[in-house]
Order: structure tokens, then C-alpha cells, then sequence
């Protein structure tokens, strides 16, 4: 039966929504499972259809689905295969959430503001999920959001393991982009042991994406600086921290994050010359207006896949971390 991968009475079902399907294919293939059929379309009125094509009852479901635009719409869709999938009687399922939607939400920072992330766990829990699986969430309190079990998963040690094998430490330096990933960024360093190096900048709270950097704490003269940050969406922080840093003597900058958002115009600002490489993984698709001659993408999937894996087999998702933060 496709679809399902069968341990003595347990039964492990793959879906995917239709936001990255290649990703799914591409955890599937790690799983030696293929994904379970489903009509899924958009209606004329833009209501979305979903139905499982095959039976669901008793298995150990996983749900794949990832959050470039339209954010709302796949949104909209996961919520419904959830609920399908509870409906027809699966057993446990699972949201696998490379890149958890509204993120960046997860706090009040003014009066009368929502905390759209805990929203978005709500409406997991309500829709049938049993738990989440998400890549580098951009707050570690999301794990407090949802009623249930969420897998927090970490990156890093793909795209470390890219950077040893690919750039010379001997004048390496990890740069926070902000102090608020200064946490981030120290693991880094113990990681690679370098030295770390802070961008202190403020926003104009007035202006969205708009940012002001004001100086650098540690030392990057001679340097190459590997900035890191969980995700890129427009750019902005990205190409004035570099900027900054080539302005204090930095000799290369190279960017590695997670999430590759890549709004317009982060294309354009991305391919300047102040920035050497940018290093991401695929947990968000990456179709060809979004690529560019400096741009490396590393796959996700074997690491969905291993956690998908201990989740299956009652294992411990913890122990494929060792001190990644």
C-alpha cells in the first residue's frame, strides 16, 4: 500500500500539502516510504478540498507542509488535512512544520497587538495535530504554545558541517546579526571554535524592515565573518550587518541561515557584492526567481526524516542533538 510504511501493528503515513511538495518527495525517499495519495484542490471560490485516498485508520500519521507565500492559503490547507486525517480515524497525527508560520508573532511588543504564533499553535491543536515538528523556531517560547508535544529541530549541524568542510577557520569569526541571536551565535562559535562577534543595531519602529546599525562588539578586521541568523526575508539585516562589516575592515562575509524567505527585493540585495556566499537549507521552496550565482542550498530532509523516524519508533528526537541550541 503506498503511503505507509509497517513496523508489526504500527503504521507510518506520510502526506504533503501542496506548498513543497519536492521536500516531502524528498523525506519520503529518506523514510524508503513513498507519500500517500491525495486529491487536494482549490475550489473557483477559493475554499480548498482535501480527501486521503487511501485509509488512514490506526496509522501514524505526518503532515508536511511548508510556509513560503501564500502563508494563509497552505495554512488554510494543512488545518484541513489534519482534520481529514482525524476524521478518518489515524491514530496519532503529526504537524511537520519546517518553517513555522508567524513566527516572528510571538510576543506583545505594543498594546492591543495579538500573539498571532500562539494563534497558529491553536489552530494546530483544534484542527487534530497530536504534535508538531518544526526546524529552527524563531522563538524558542513557540515550544510553550502548543498543548502537546512539539519537536524543536536544529539546523545547525547541517550547515556546520557544510561550513568546516568548505571554509578556512583560520581567520573565522561568527557574527550575531542582533543581540537577540546572540544565543544562536555563541553555540556557533563553541561549535566551530572561533571567536563571536556582535552587530548592535536598532529598528525604526515606524518603518517595517527597515533597520539602523549602530556598532560592532568584538573583533573583525581581517576577518572573514560568517554572519548567522535563523531565516531571511527581505534582506535588510543582512546586507547592513555586511555592509557594516566590510566598512570595519572585514576581508569576506558569508551568510548562513534556515530559513530562506527571500521576499523581494532580498534577491537583489543578496547578490551584492559586500556578501561573498549565502548558505541556507530547503525547508522553504526555492523556485529559480528566488536563486542566484552566490546562493548554496543544503537539503533538510535527512534530518525531517531521522526525527520523523525516533517519533515512529518511540525514540528520542533529544538525543540527534548533541548541545545544538
Amino acid at each position: 500500500m503506498t503511503g505507509i510504511k509497517t513496523k508489526g501493528e504500527k503504521r507510518l503515513v506520510l502526506i504533503s500539502g501542496r506548498s513543497h511538495p519536492e521536500l516531502a518527495a524528498a523525506v519520503a525517499a529518506e523514510l524508503d516510504t513513498t507519500l500517500l495519495p491525495v486529491d487536494a484542490r482549490t475550489f473557483a471560490s477559493g475554499e480548498i478540498y482535501t480527501r486521503m485516498e487511501e485509509s488512514v485508520r490506526g496509522a501514524d500519521a505526518f503532515v508536511i507542509q511548508s510556509y513560503a507565500a501564500p502563508v494563509n492559503e497552505w495554512l488554510m490547507e494543512h488545518l484541513i488535512l489534519l482534520d481529514a486525517l482525524k476524521r478518518a480515524s489515524a491514530k496519532r497525527v503529526t504537524a511537520v512544520v519546517p518553517y513555522y508560520p508567524y513566527s516572528r508573532q510571538d510576543k506583545k511588543g505594543r498594546g492591543r497587538e495579538p500573539i498571532s504564533a500562539r494563534l497558529v499553535a491553536d489552530l494546530f491543536k483544534t484542527a487534530g495535530a497530536d504534535r508538531i515538528m518544526s526546524v529552527d523556531l524563531h522563538a524558542a517560547q513557540i515550544q510553550g504554545f502548543f498543548d502537546g508535544p512539539l519537536d524543536h529541530l536544529f539546523a545547525m549541524p547541517v550547515l556546520t558541517e557544510h561550513i568546516e568542510n568548505t571554509v578556512d577557520k583560520t581567520d573565522l569569526v561568527i557574527v550575531s546579526p542582533d543581540m537577540g541571536r546572540v544565543r544562536v551565535a555563541d553555540v556557533w562559535s563553541d561549535r566551530l571554535d572561533v571567536p563571536l562577534a556582535i552587530i548592535h543595531k536598532r529598528r525604526d519602529p515606524t518603518v517595517p524592515n527597515q533597520v539602523s546599525v549602530h556598532e560592532i562588539v568584538g573583533q573583525v578586521a581581517g576577518k572573514v565573518c560568517l554572519l548567522v541568523d535563523d531565516m531571511i526575508d527581505t534582506g535588510g539585516t543582512i546586507i547592513k550587518g555586511a555592509e557594516a562589516l566590510k566598512a570595519a575592515g572585514a576581508t569576506g562575509v558569508i551568510v548562513a541561515a534556515t530559513h530562506a524567505i527571500f521576499s523581494p527585493p532580498a534577491v537583489e540585495r543578496l547578490s551584492s557584492d559586500v556578501i561573498d556566499r549565502v548558505i541556507v537549507t530547503d525547508t522553504l521552496p526555492l523556485p529559480p526567481e528566488k536563486r542566484f550565482d552566490k546562493l548554496e542550498v543544503l537539503p533538510i530532509a535527512p534530518l525531517l526524516a531521522r526525527a520523523i523516524h525516533e517519533v515512529f519508533e518511540d525514540g528520542s528526537v533529544t538525543s540527534m542533538f548533541n548541545g545544538a541550541a
